[in-house]
């Protein structure tokens, strides 16, 4: 019996295809490490494109719910779901699609470890190690779903 991943590849992907598919990661991280580094004052008080998506995100979310809802696991949920799949599609090109995304989970949950640690000194900021577990199962959420989308491709 055959695995998907049995299945030899068509061809080669143009180089430019891998190269930006690893530029998608290193903007994801950016843009990750880039939040992380935004003190607390910044993101709660602030102007920034971040402030406004948490003002909104918070304003939504109250009105759902009914009250006040930190929505803070939502930001680390999107940016670890993009980086598990950035990662995933990335990896794809070096190896079979069933190490890939687990490779992706992996590299993924330990960026997460840094990130959090890089709280530690940023002001009014901490590290938390539930944010490091919803930045984790994002990660996986997105690399195995990419994985997914990908073997039903072939």
């Amino acid at each position: 019996m055959h695995r998907p991943d049995d299945i030899p590849k068509r061809t080669a992907p143009a180089t430019w295809v891998v190269v930006l598919s690893w530029i998608a990661v290193a903007a994801v991280a950016i843009a990750i490490f880039a939040a992380s580094a935004q003190t607390g004052d910044d993101l709660d008080d602030g102007t920034g494109i971040l402030s406004v998506v948490k003002d909104w995100l918070a304003s939504v979310a109250a009105q759902l719910a009914g009250h006040e809802v930190d929505v803070s696991p939502i930001g680390h949920f999107t940016e670890y779901l993009l980086f598990g799949t950035a990662l995933c599609n990335a990896l794809r090109w070096h190896m079979p699609l069933q190490r890939a995304w687990v490779y992706a989970l992996i590299i993924a949950s330990c960026y997460g470890v840094t990130d959090e640690f890089h709280q530690l000194f940023v002001p009014d900021r901490a590290c938390d190690p539930a944010d490091w577990l919803v930045d984790t199962v994002a990660a996986g959420i997105g690399a195995f779903a990419t994985r997914s989308w990908l073997l039903k491709r072939r």
